[in-house]
C-alpha cells in the first residue's frame, strides 16, 4: 500500500501534472485506442462500475485502484480481474500514475468535487457520481477546473440515457399538454425505519484512515457510521436522499423541462420517526417557483408509500406521466358546469347548460412503467427492468454513460451527462436542503448568474472552506 505524499511532494506534485495537455493526451491515446481507468472507491456503486467496465468494455484497462480501507483495496484488486493493476491507499499517488489516463470517482459525496478538480489538474479525464457536490460552490469550482485544463468529465445521472426521458422532452415541446402548471416529483428513499441505530465514539479502525476519508470535511471523532456507507445521512458529507436519489428525478426533469433552475425554494422537514445517529430528514417536501410553472419533489425514508404514477408533468391540456410516458387529457367545456349543484343555486346564481365536456387532447398509452420507469435489478428489484439478453435496464443506462465518456475521451467532444447538467441538478437540490436548514426560509435564486438574492445568510451557506491542507490544494489549483 503507498503511503501519504509528503507536504513537498504534494506540491510539486500539483506543479508538475498540467505538463500533458489535451493535445499530448490524444497523441498518446492514439497509440493503441485504449483508455487507462482507476478507480476511485470500492463501495457499492464502486464495484458496480468495475463490474460495467469489465464486462462490457473491451477498449478499456482496468489499471488502478484505490480506498482508503485496506481489505477493500485487496477485494477489489481480486475483483477488478486485472493481473497488472496497482492498488492505492492515497489518491495522490495514483494520480501520478501514467497508465491512469481517466478515473472513476465513486467515494462519498464530500469527496467528489476535490477529486474531480485534482484529477483535472492532473490531465486526467473524469467519471464522477452524483450527487456531485455537497455545497453549490463546489460545482462552480468543478466547472473551473474541467474548463481550464480541458478535460472530459461526466455524471453518474446515467438514467438521462433512459429513451423515454428523450420521448418525453419532445412530448413536453410540441406543446400537446397545453401550459405546464406543475411538475410533481415522485418521493425519494426507502423505509429504513426504525433507522440503524447508533454508533458510540471509538477509535477508527487500524486498516482505515478516517483522517483521509474526512479529506476536506470537518475533523469529527470517529463512529461507525461516520464512514463506510452511512455517511450519507450526515450533513458533513452528503445532502440526505434529497440529493441522493432526488438527483436522478431532478436530472430527468431538467432535460425533459429544458430549463436551468428555479426562482425561489423553500422546504419543510425533519428527523422526525428514525430512532438514530444520522442528521439529515427522514421528510421533506420542497416547493420550486420556476419563470412559469411550480415544481415539487421530496423525502420519505419511513414510510413506504410510492407514487404510483411515478413523476407528472401537468399541463392544463393534459398530464405526461413520466416513466410510462402516459399522456392522460383534461377535459373541457363550459365552466359553470363544474360548479357543485347540491339541491340547486337561488336565483341570482350559476346557470347551468347542457355543453358537454369533452377532452381536449388524444390520449396516450404510452410504454408502461416496466423499464421506462428507470429502475433495474442494480437497485435491487429483481427481475425488473429487463432488456435485451436478459440485462437489467439500470445496467444498459450505465453501460450507456461510460461508452459515451470513454467515446468522448477519444474524440474530445462533450458527454450527455455532462458536468453542467449535474451542477445544475446538485444545485436544485441542495437549494431545497438550505431553506429546510433555515427553519423553512423561501430562498431567492438566480438561475442565471447562481447566486442567492437578498439573504446573506442563505448565500454564505453556499460555500465552505475545506479542512487544511486541503484548503491549501484547492487554492494552488483554482481561484476558489
Amino acid at each position: 500500500m503507498e503511503e501519504e505524499l509528503k507536504t513537498s511532494s504534494r506540491r510539486g506534485f500539483l506543479g508538475g501534472v498540467t505538463a500533458l495537455t489535451a493535445a499530448s493526451y490524444n497523441r498518446v491515446l492514439g497509440a493503441n485506442d485504449r483508455v487507462g481507468v482507476g478507480f476511485i472507491g470500492f463501495g457499492l456503486i464502486g464495484k458496480q462500475h468495475i463490474y460495467n467496465f469489465k464486462t462490457s468494455f473491451k477498449d478499456v484497462d482496468r489499471v488502478a485502484l484505490c480506498d482508503v480501507y485496506k481489505p477493500r483495496v485487496a477485494e477489489g484488486l481480486a475483483y477488478m480481474e486485472s493481473p497488472n493493476a496497482k492498488g492505492y491507499g492515497d489518491f495522490r499517488k495514483m494520480y501520478e500514475d501514467k497508465n491512469v489516463d481517466a478515473v472513476v470517482v465513486a467515494t462519498p459525496d464530500h469527496w467528489h468535487a476535490l477529486l474531480t478538480i485534482m484529477a483535472c489538474a492532473a490531465g486526467k479525464d473524469v467519471y464522477v457520481e452524483k450527487p456531485l457536490t455537497v455545497f453549490i460552490d463546489e460545482g462552480k469550482w468543478m466547472l473551473q477546473a474541467m474548463n481550464k485544463y480541458q478535460r472530459v468529465v461526466v455524471v453518474g445521472t446515467q438514467r438521462n440515457h433512459n429513451p423515454g426521458h428523450q420521448t418525453a422532452r419532445k412530448i413536453v415541446e410540441s406543446g400537446v399538454l397545453g401550459k405546464i402548471q406543475m411538475v410533481k416529483l415522485g418521493a425519494g428513499g426507502r423505509n429504513i425505519y426504525p433507522g440503524f441505530g447508533k454508533t458510540p465514539v471509538t477509535n477508527p479502525p487500524a486498516d482505515f484512515d478516517y483522517d483521509l476519508w474526512l479529506g476536506p470535511a470537518p475533523k469529527r471523532p470517529y463512529q461507525g457510521h461516520r464512514g463506510l456507507y452511512h455517511f450519507r445521512w450526515f450533513w458533513d458529507y452528503s445532502g440526505g436522499q434529497l440529493t441522493n436519489l432526488g438527483a436522478h428525478s431532478v436530472a430527468a426533469f431538467l432535460l425533459v423541462m429544458g430549463v436551468k433552475g428555479p426562482t425561489k425554494v423553500v422546504s419543510f422537514g425533519g428527523r422526525f420517526t428514525l430512532d438514530d445517529d444520522g442528521e439529515t430528514p427522514d421528510l421533506q417536501e420542497c416547493l420550486y417557483t420556476f419563470p412559469n410553472f411550480m415544481m415539487t419533489m421530496g423525502v420519505r425514508e419511513a414510510n413506504g408509500y410510492r407514487d404510483s404514477g411515478g413523476s407528472v408533468v401537468m399541463g392544463n391540456k393534459g398530464d405526461l406521466l413520466l416513466g410510462s410516458n402516459q399522456v392522460v387529457p383534461e377535459v373541457h367545456g363550459d365552466p359553470v358546469n363544474q360548479i357543485p349543484r347540491f339541491v340547486g343555486h337561488p336565483v341570482g346564481g350559476p346557470v347551468y347548460n347542457d355543453t358537454q365536456s369533452v377532452p381536449w387532447i388524444e390520449a396516450q398509452a404510452g410504454t408502461g412503467r416496466g423499464p421506462g420507469g428507470g429502475r433495474g435489478q442494480a437497485e435491487g428489484v429483481p427481475g425488473a427492468g429487463r432488456g435485451a439478453g436478459g440485462e437489467s435496464m439500470e445496467n444498459q443506462m450505465f453501460n450507456a454513460n461510460k461508452r459515451d465518456w470513454i467515446d468522448c475521451i477519444k474524440s474530445r467532444n462533450k458527454p450527455f451527462c455532462n458536468l453542467e447538467m449535474g451542477h445544475r441538478t446538485a444545485v436544485i437540490c441542495t437549494l431545497g436542503n438550505l431553506s429546510l436548514r433555515l427553519g423553512g426560509r423561501a430562498i431567492q435564486w438566480d438561475p442565471e448568474k447562481e447566486v442567492v438574492v437578498g439573504d446573506k445568510e442563505a448565500a454564505a451557506m453556499c460555500t465552505k472552506q475545506y479542512r487544511a491542507p486541503w484548503d491549501g490544494v484547492l487554492k494552488s489549483i483554482l481561484k476558489a
